[in-house]
């Protein structure tokens, strides 16, 4: 490979190069004197020349009435090569911590039997903001009505507001529904005929969604924010299509 090639590599690109080179080879020397030796334009030669003196690669001096350019030593662009790397190498864990979070892959934990869907539950109280998602009875008929209620108290205590989609009719909702907001949630309605949701799905803190299944008793909590924020639209675009019930 050629000086010239090798030079553009670390950065003296396009006449930069041919400036240096002929800076270097002529020991001291004119602006006039480098451009013819360069083939570059004089004032073309001088704003390079500046570029070189700021990269340290080129100094200045006084002879009687003229102003000389040197081409500095090539072991000062090593030097500076050394330099760089020793600050990338100081500066790599931080560069590949940022990437191993943009990277990294979603976190999955599962859980079985009564207990595990409780902890799932106890989880979506840890984060505060919103929860979001759709209800599913079978799970309360699973861990039972004074947990859940339990579950609830706590839930309100802590601010923590619920928006869910839960499957029923209208007029079995009502009493539901009427309670919404002493306990801190909006509900709609979902015909349970035409989508039968067999499980609940749980939509809360930054980057968290919570499946469970009362036939299987299992549950999954997934640590993803864009699963998460991606589940966040599919409930929205829902939540926005089904009617407001109005209770009387």
């Amino acid at each position: 490979m050629e000086i010239r090639q090798v030079l553009e590599q670390f950065g003296l690109n396009g006449r930069k190069a041919d400036v240096y080179l002929a800076a270097l080879e002529l020991g001291s020397a004119s602006v006039i004197d480098i451009s013819k030796k360069a083939s570059v334009k004089r004032t073309t030669c001088y704003d390079i020349l500046q570029d070189l003196m700021r990269d340290g690669l080129i100094s200045e001096t006084v002879r009687g009435k003229k102003r000389l350019f040197v081409g500095e030593e090539p072991e000062k662009i090593q030097r500076q090569l050394k330099h760089k790397v020793r600050l990338f190498s100081e500066i790599l864990p931080q560069l590949q911590s940022i990437h191993n979070v943009r990277g990294s892959k979603p976190k999955i934990r599962f859980y079985e039997g009564k207990e595990g869907l409780k902890e799932v539950y106890e989880d979506t109280l840890k984060h505060g903001g919103e929860i979001i998602g759709v209800g599913s009875y079978d799970i309360v008929n699973v861990l039972g009505k004074e947990w859940m209620d339990d579950y609830l108290r706590r839930r309100v205590k802590a601010g923590i507001y619920a928006r869910g989609m839960a499957p029923g009719n209208e007029s079995m909702m009502r009493d539901f529904i009427s309670k919404d907001q002493e306990q801190r949630r909006s509900t709609k309605v979902i015909d349970p005929e035409k989508y039968p949701f067999s499980i609940e799905i749980n939509v809360y803190g930054h980057n968290r969604v919570a499946l469970m299944s009362a036939k299987e008793e299992v549950g999954l909590i997934i640590e993803g924010a864009e699963i998460h924020n991606t589940m966040k639209l599919i409930f929205q675009l829902i939540w926005d299509l089904l009617p407001e019930i109005k209770v009387k």
